[in-house]
């Protein structure tokens, strides 16, 4: 069975797909934020990513409250802990030094979501004028055995992907419009997001 949607439809005013957002600790776009954050089912922080989410609520984060913060906990600052602590956010300690805290929230991420549609074939429209030149593919935790694309520049054929052997984390477009995806386990979907005119002044 095939899965067609718009990726980046949750930016768009009349957009209905449903998401989960993952704040990692990198500098977040203001200009998407809000929009992304009120449109998300569930939310979440990696390590780090919570002083992000902090800061960029400053003054307001009673309001943006996430569902869970995991990691190992040596990113986050102590303040910015307690604060979602004392706000009753679940915090999650994950101490595999194996593996990332991106990889560990996405894996916790994983057991929250009760659709089973993770793999198979999907359909993504990527011509709404908000996508950037950038996206990747990225196996999420395990080895993904058998992967075909078409609509990239760079399309992979009955390929593996795994760390330390192929990731297709900076490919791009064929300007065709749609991408489509045949994997055998879960893969993580990334994709550069045009920012918002005047979102910084």
């Amino acid at each position: 069975m095939e899965h067609a949607f718009t990726p980046l439809e949750s930016l768009l005013p009349t957009g209905d797909l449903k998401f989960c957002l993952v704040i990692l600790n990198q500098p977040l776009d203001k200009g998407h934020f809000d929009r992304l954050w009120s449109k998300a089912v569930l939310r979440a922080c990696a390590d780090g990513g919570a002083n992000r989410l902090y800061q960029i609520t400053k003054g307001n984060q009673d309001s943006f409250l996430p569902d869970y913060i995991s990691g190992d906990f040596d990113s986050i600052r102590p303040e910015v802990k307690e604060y979602y602590k004392g706000k009753g956010c679940e915090l999650i300690e994950t101490l595999d030094q194996d593996l990332t805290d991106f990889t560990k929230c996405l894996q916790i991420l994983q057991t929250r979501i009760e659709e089973k549609g993770l793999q198979g074939k999907h359909k993504l429209h990527v011509n709404t004028g908000l996508e950037g030149e950038w996206c990747g593919l990225i196996p999420i935790g395990n080895t993904c055995d058998n992967i075909t694309t078409t609509g990239l520049k760079w399309n992979l054929t009955n390929q593996l992907l795994k760390f330390g052997t192929l990731v297709s984390t900076s490919n791009a477009y064929d300007n065709s419009g749609i991408v489509t995806i045949e994997t055998d386990k879960p893969l993580l979907w990334t994709m550069a997001v045009k920012s918002e005119p005047n979102a910084y002044n």
